[in-house]
Parts: structure tokens; C-alpha cells; sequence
């Protein structure tokens, strides 16, 4: 197992912009550990960018989820040793999609979970999917997440600028909501979006982003695949 080339396949595309900056967080990642001695040393990486519907409501059919669940029986095809997937809200559906194949597929909610302690107070930041479907709820952790008008205008937030419309007001409009529940009391953000990933990557805020916990995860669970443990 030491000496075999370890391919890792990340299912993306949800949104496309997100999956590329999660391709260089992992590199960075990789960097930051020291673990290559030259470009040879790196994992061999499969991206699979999916067209699939952004599951942004809370109303998700089977339908919507036959482009996951094809793209990461695609990714077994391809050869990948186990899946990562650069979205958070498909988490809702982690056993769904790892019952589909037989290679690993990271669960993000657990990375997510061991970052947090209980002397936190956390807002989720995410699709209404995501906050109301609990995805990052946990025992023992207090929440003020958004609802109501601010969830709603989050969401908006988070389609348009996947979309490309009108990118620095989404980002200025995201940046001030997150403001806004810290000075009501939370203690940080969790970026559970990947456009808010990409929104919030330079805010101020106190905010524990998931794509930097994925990639972390990523490496380790590399790490601990290539010893065989």
C-alpha cells in the first residue's frame, strides 16, 4: 500500500469556481505538510465537474440528486480511491451516495463536527437546505443562525453570485449578514456553502471555512489510506 499511487477524486461543479479553489487548497494543503520531495510525489487527482442542479431549497427530489449520484459512481469508473465532494449541502445525502459505490466517500459532517468545541456560540452560514436539513447541527453546540428574511436573502445571495451576477454586491451583502450575528453574539461563521467559501474567504469575521476543513480531512485521511491504517 506505501508504494501504490493513490488517486483521489473530487466530485464538483457545485458550484465550478468553488471546486477550483478547493483543487488548490488540497495542493496547498499537500505543500504546507511537506509530504512531496518533487511533482512526481503528488496524488494522482480526478476532478469530475458535474452540470447538477444547485440544491439550494430545502424540496430536493431524486431527480435533482441523479447527477451526484452518477458523478461519484463515475469517479469509482475512473479509477479513484475514495471521493471527496466540494459541497456541502450533498452531505445531507453522504449515505445515499457512499450506499451507490464501493470506495470511500468522505464525510464532511464529521471533519465539521471535530473543528467545533461546545463553549462556542455558531452561526451556519449555508443554503436553507443545509441550515433547516441540521447538517451542522451538534449536541452540546449552541446556534444563531440565520432565518426568516436573512436566510432567504442569503440564499439569493449565494445563487447569484454562482451566477456571476453582480459578484461584489453578493459578497458585500454576505460579509455585512455575518457582521451582523457576531455583534448578536455568535462566535464564528461556518462558511457551509461554497460560494461563501468564496464570499467570505477575505472577510474580517471570526469563520471556520469548509473547504479548508475538507482539504485538511482530505490529506489526512491520504495519509492514514497510504500507511495502510
Amino acid at each position: 500500500m506505501k508504494n501504490k499511487q493513490i488517486t483521489i477524486g473530487i466530485l464538483g461543479g457545485i458550484g465550478p469556481e468553488a471546486t477550483g479553489r478547493f483543487y488548490l487548497k488540497l495542493i496547498s494543503e499537500i505543500q504546507k505538510q511537506k509530504l512531496t520531495k518533487s511533482n512526481t510525489d503528488y496524488p494522482r487527482i480526478i476532478i469530475n465537474s458535474i452540470p447538477a442542479p444547485e440544491l439550494t431549497t430545502t424540496k430536493i427530489t431524486p431527480k435533482q440528486l441523479e447527477p451526484y449520484i452518477q458523478g461519484v459512481k463515475q469517479l469509482e469508473q475512473y479509477g479513484a480511491d475514495f471521493i471527496v465532494m466540494a459541497c456541502n449541502t450533498i452531505h445531507l445525502y453522504h449515505d445515499l451516495l457512499q450506499s451507490g459505490v464501493d470506495i470511500p466517500v468522505l464525510n464532511l459532517r464529521e471533519a465539521v463536527k471535530n473543528s467545533l468545541n461546545n463553549s462556542q456560540t455558531v452561526s451556519v452560514f449555508g443554503t436553507p437546505a443545509t441550515i433547516e436539513g441540521e447538517l451542522y447541527s451538534f449536541k452540546g453546540i449552541k446556534y444563531l443562525n440565520p432565518k426568516g428574511k436573512d436566510l432567504k436573502q442569503l440564499s439569493r445571495a449565494i445563487e447569484k453570485f454562482n451566477n456571476g451576477k453582480q459578484r461584489n454586491k453578493q459578497i458585500a451583502y454576505t460579509d455585512k449578514l455575518a457582521n451582523k450575528y457576531i455583534k448578536k453574539g455568535s462566535n464564528v461563521i461556518i462558511l457551509a456553502c461554497t460560494e461563501i467559501s468564496l464570499m467570505l474567504g477575505e472577510s474580517n469575521v471570526p469563520r471556520k471555512d469548509t473547504l479548508d476543513i475538507l482539504a485538511e480531512y482530505t490529506i489526512s485521511y491520504l495519509k492514514a489510506f497510504k500507511s495502510g491504517t
